[in-house]
């Protein structure tokens, strides 16, 4: 089993944001440090919260990564795909290793609105962007009059190597569309241990129903990992009383090292193949003590 990143890029403690931006570089070195085995961030639009959006901030982190795979997400709907295609084409070539696109649908009324996208059409949007993005990274000519309008777009900087794609999907259809399209289906973080295991037998069948072995089982979940048990427990417990993201407190992971560990080996007897994390807390001083203590965990699951 493998351990990567889903670097937190959103930061609404700093008052400076050139304060957070640092602190997102400061874990992206830690995060090599540890050798993890990817490093992601995320996708998001008209946050209420400063977000540091996804290209930008991937460029400048991927001075602190190595040859490891990295990547971002996508939320396809609100994107033209031809930008998409183009932002994939400057990382992978900044990129020392794979570049991966991981891409989902979007959520939110409010934040469809305020992009000018109808969210009822997103299913749709989503599949033909990803065929758009796809065909202009293997160096075809493009145009499409359906939900996107595009006349002969091309795409002169393209990747060195294939560009794996995946998708992150929690409800069964979007699931059947991670197998059906993708090289790899990520899990969200709020499942349960009994849903993450359904979940993963379900990707697993669909990929069997369309002829296809599966590619990378991911497994979101957000940890800490202490200097010991009760200094994990006292982490857990803070961000639990906080409603942490409404995510269920048996979805979160706390503990020491050997304790983290034992947790995600679990998670392999299902099939997973990779654990990307984040972390229940924004204090620097701890978010960079979990990912130093992470490099013992990594050790410990990568025989799992």
């Amino acid at each position: 089993m493998k351990v990567g990143i889903s670097l937190t890029t959103n930061y609404p403690d700093a008052a400076d944001p050139r304060q957070g931006a640092r602190c997102i570089i400061e874990r992206a070195a830690a995060a090599r440090r540890a050798a993890l085995d990817s490093l992601f961030v995320g996708d998001q639009h008209v946050s209420p919260t400063p977000y540091y959006q996804n290209t930008p901030i991937l460029g400048r982190l991927l001075a602190e990564w190595g040859e490891a795979p990295a990547g971002c997400l996508f939320l396809l709907p609100l994107w033209h795909p031809v930008l998409v295609a183009e932002q994939i084409g400057t990382l992978a070539a900044i990129a020392q290793g794979p570049f991966i696109m991981q891409c989902g649908l979007g959520w939110g009324d409010d934040r469809f609105a305020a992009m000018g996208v109808n969210i009822r059409t997103r299913p749709s949007a989503f599949e033909e962007a990803l065929d758009i993005v796809r065909r202009l990274l293997a160096g075809e000519t493009v145009s499409s009059s359906r939900r996107f309008h595009i006349t002969g777009a091309s795409l002169a900087l393209r990747p060195a190597e294939p560009v794996e794609v995946w998708i992150g999907a929690s409800a069964p259809p979007a699931i059947d569309r991670a197998a059906r399209l993708a090289e790899g289906w990520i899990a969200s973080p709020g499942l349960t241990r009994e849903e993450a295991r359904v979940q993963a037998d379900l990707y697993r069948d669909r990929c069997a129903a369309y002829g296809k072995a599966p590619g990378a089982i991911v497994l979101r979940r957000d940890i800490y990992v202490g200097e010991s048990s009760a200094d994990a427990r006292a982490v857990l417990q803070q961000a639990v009383s906080r409603g942490y993201r409404g995510i269920p407190a048996e979805a979160l992971i706390a503990g020491s090292a050997e304790e983290v560990a034992e947790r995600f080996r679990s998670f392999a007897e299902f099939g997973y193949t990779e654990i990307s994390v984040r972390h229940l807390t924004n204090d620097q001083p701890k978010v960079l003590g979990s990912l130093q203590r992470l490099a013992a965990v990594r050790a410990a699951v990568a025989q799992a």
